[in-house]
């Protein structure tokens, strides 16, 4: 059992107290809320974000996910007073509990059965730019600003899981370059690389990413949860391991409501009704 707890299980609200929460007819948005200090994480607010995203899972009517930042930034990472400072004085036991809680974040993001879209402006930094970088899209404007932090504070790149994903997303040259020398990556060459999923006009991610979430979650959403778990999982498959995994899943997204409802649709010359089944 991690010893960070977050706002669910501390009180059994359904306030979060790290971050705000807002639904709306099957899209989630989640924003970080200190904008004060640029969105920094704290324990609790890591804590949150492992607790909220599976209890949006399990809830059933999520369809797409927003995660953005309140103020000037995205977010500028670990908080250097109260995480940083505090793990100076932890014990070996108690940092491994914290770096596995963080990753447990980003496996939340990845495994969550809806698409995740980050809405970046300004910084995402440090563990802020994992956090964009485990989301399915990234929508960001001109001010957007990625940097992986790690190795300038004298840690590892591969924090997070930023070493398994980031080659995936960027390839290993530009992954090596960015988690190895922590340089910043400014909007237009994250867009050239392909970090960046869309790149919109100043102040307009936010907008941008509600629309890419509202098409999202008004579409089939079994299929669209099935696609990100084939994505995820065939990463590291053989080919032939890949196409048998494909060929049962469409079988079985065969025999849904979904497939048949396109069919009669496309029949009658009208948009289709999606059920998500």
């Amino acid at each position: 059992m991690s010893p960070f707890t977050g706002s669910a299980s501390r009180t059994g609200a359904e306030e979060w107290r790290h971050l705000r929460l807002a639904l709306d007819a099957g899209v989630a948005t989640v924003t970080l809320a200190r904008p004060g200090r640029l969105n920094a994480l704290t324990f609790g607010a890591y804590a949150d974000l492992r607790d909220l995203i599976p209890e949006l899972a399990r809830d059933g009517s999520v369809r797409a996910l927003v995660l953005g930042g309140e103020g000037a930034g995205f977010c500028s990472g670990g908080d250097v007073d109260e995480i940083i400072g505090a793990t100076l004085a932890m014990d070996t036991r108690q940092l491994l509990d914290f770096n596995r809680m963080t990753g447990q974040v980003v496996q939340a993001l990845r495994s969550c059965p809806f698409p995740v879209i980050a809405a970046v402006h300004g910084a995402a930094a440090g563990a802020g730019a994992v956090l964009a970088l485990a989301a399915d899209f990234r929508v960001a404007d001109p001010t957007a600003r990625f940097v992986f932090l790690f190795t300038r504070v004298g840690l590892s790149g591969g924090d997070m899981g930023a070493a398994y994903l980031l080659p995936r997303v960027v390839g290993l040259g530009h992954a090596t370059r960015l988690l190895m020398l922590g340089e910043p990556v400014q909007a237009d060459e994250a867009e050239r690389i392909g970090l960046i999923s869309r790149l919109t006009d100043t102040g307009g991610a936010p907008a941008a990413a509600r629309a890419l979430a509202r098409r999202l979650a008004d579409g089939p959403a079994l299929a669209h949860a099935q696609t990100k778990a084939l994505l995820t999982a065939e990463l590291d498959m053989p080919l032939s391991a890949a196409v048998e995994l494909d060929a049962a899943t469409q079988a079985l997204l065969m025999n849904g409501a979904d497939y048949a409802e396109f069919h009669a649709a496309f029949t009658a010359k009208r948009p289709p009704e999606w059920q998500g089944r």
